[in-house]
């Protein structure tokens, strides 16, 4: 398999912590977002709408991660990221849609350089927009995350599930727009103890080998 990525990408980012914890082998393709690579000819022959990720196993090719991430659940059955039971995978697919569909898109790349580019929005207005959303998202995460007495040390029991693939990823950009986490001591506790297990430590962006060297 082959995965077209991009090293800060939390989409890509959440794939590859996906893929590890399967323990499933993948080339890695680097695209540079930074470059605008996704928007040539050659990229978007791959995926139309010009992003990351894309799967790419034997001639099928797979995009959006949240496709993606079920894709290998069903394909790849071993080292399960969904619960068993119907009232959990609604749980963590929840918690997935908190993030992946009213936190993520609305703070990503494409949305922050039309606000600087076309809006021309200032960076101290860039962050106090992704600080208004990621703290506003997290709000009401942590509040689910604190009213499930049951939950071990990830976002849904014992185990780690989509919906830490799809965290992990979050924390990094909170981090990276100067978001203050300490009113999110459970998100942060999470991210603790996701970041000390192999398959995420390796997934990290700055382990990838696109990211920039020291």
């Amino acid at each position: 398999m082959k995965l077209y990525s991009y090293f800060r990408s939390s989409t890509s980012y959440r794939t590859r912590i996906a893929m590890n914890l399967k323990g499933l082998e993948y080339d890695y393709v680097a695209v540079n977002l930074a470059q605008d690579e996704q928007l040539n000819a050659a990229f978007k022959s791959i995926n139309p709408q010009g992003l990351v990720p894309v799967l790419q196993s034997d001639d099928l090719l797979l995009y959006q991660s949240p496709a993606i991430l079920e894709w290998l659940e069903e394909v790849y059955p071993e080292n399960p990221l969904l619960p068993k039971d119907a009232i959990g995978r609604m749980h963590v697919r929840a918690i997935s849609a908190m993030i992946g569909c009213d936190m993520h898109p609305i703070n990503n790349r494409r949305i922050l350089q039309y606000l600087r580019n076309e809006l021309s929005v200032d960076e101290d207005d860039v962050m106090v927009w992704c600080n208004r959303w990621i703290s506003e998202g997290f709000e009401a995460l942590e509040t689910r995350l604190a009213e499930d007495k049951n939950r071990g040390k990830f976002c849904y029991g014992n185990h780690p599930t989509f919906a830490d693939c799809y965290l992990i990823p979050q924390v990094s950009s909170a981090r990276r727009f100067k978001v203050d986490l300490n009113p999110y001591p459970n998100i942060v506790e999470i991210d603790t103890y996701c970041r000390k297990l192999k398959a995420f430590a390796d997934a990290d962006p700055m382990m990838q080998p696109d990211a920039p060297k020291a």
